[in-house]
């Protein structure tokens, strides 16, 4: 999966994505993606931005998440995601990104 198809992705589940009246930043080294959830839609952005949480992983990892071939909590603790912020935010927010 390329950054843009990702982007896309996101873009598309963000239509969905509930007004929590905070904001996202996934920084995947190739690109940033920022996820403003102050209204409905969300709006998706690829501007680096400040946000409540911060999420800094590579595609790779998220593909891996996403097949269940890598477990969240286990890439965590061996330092292949990396949250700042608000961690209840990105646990909310784990269907976004799947």
């Amino acid at each position: 999966m390329t950054f843009e198809q990702f982007h896309e992705g996101v873009v598309k589940a963000a239509e969905k994505a509930p007004n929590l009246g905070k904001s996202l930043k996934l920084d995947l080294g190739e690109g940033i993606i920022h996820i403003d959830m102050h209204q409905e839609p969300a709006i998706v952005t690829t501007e680096d931005k400040e946000a409540d949480t911060t999420v800094t992983t590579t595609l790779d990892t998220l593909q891996e998440l996403r097949s269940g071939k890598l477990n969240p909590m286990m890439a965590m603790m061996g330092g292949k995601i990396k949250i700042k912020g608000d961690m209840g935010l990105a646990m909310q927010l784990q269907g976004l990104l799947s």
